[in-house]
């Protein structure tokens, strides 16, 4: 378990090192989100009824775009440069490249959040701990599902349409969940609904990653 657990460590080491030399995916995610709330912030009308709600459900198109933009990154690097196939041979479970890059998926979305959210606050409303909660319930979601299709979408030469389309269906109970945490009356069931989700997907892609990669 000790060595899985190195492995995970080294693996999302290697990831967090290649941004901070390249600086290719947390940029981009940042300039994409910010500027989404801008065109949302102008393209919602000041007079639309219950104009908040909308505002919530227009903070979760915003999230699940930025985080198909990272994960449309998340496989090129190893595939451009033939790093994957190294990956695969080495000695290690195959299942812990998948977690790994769960992690630093995961890890670069908070960042984009930590500017996302101060900057809805700013053009739209203030964002509760609620909200927060959901958004940090969905960064372990997308994570999870979205490695798992951007290394089956990374081996195709249109990845950028094959991973949209194989993602974008998949993301829909992140979107319902989340909306539904940020706005309704009870929102404990829909965050439990996230957390199910999680566990459920988090569990199938950690077992088929090996046979994906495999292929």
């Amino acid at each position: 378990m000790t060595g899985y657990v190195q492995d995970v460590a080294a693996l999302a080491r290697k990831d967090f090192l290649l941004e901070l030399r390249t600086r290719e995916t947390v940029p981009a995610m940042l300039l994409f989100v910010v500027s989404a709330l801008v065109v949302f912030h102008f393209a919602l009308p000041a007079t639309a009824g219950e104009s908040e709600r909308v505002a919530k459900g227009l903070l979760w198109v915003a999230v699940l775009f930025t985080a198909l933009l990272g994960l449309t990154r998340a496989f090129v690097a190893e595939r451009e440069q033939g790093i994957f196939d190294g990956l695969v041979l080495a000695p290690c479970d195959r299942s812990a490249i998948w977690l790994a890059k769960a992690l630093s998926v995961a890890a670069f979305l908070v960042l984009a959040e930590l500017v996302a959210v101060p900057a809805f606050a700013l053009f739209f409303t203030g964002v509760d701990a609620v909200t927060i909660a959901a958004l940090a319930l969905a960064n372990l979601g997308i994570a999870a599902v979205g490695c798992l299709l951007s290394a089956i979408a990374a081996a195709s030469r249109t990845r950028e349409l094959l991973l949209p389309l194989l993602f974008l269906p998949l993301a829909i109970p992140i979107i319902v969940g989340g909306v539904g945490a940020s706005v309704a009356d009870d929102p404990g069931r829909y965050l439990a609904f996230l957390g199910l989700y999680d566990g459920i997907f988090a569990i199938i892609s950690w077992a088929s990653f090996e046979y994906v990669v495999t292929e």
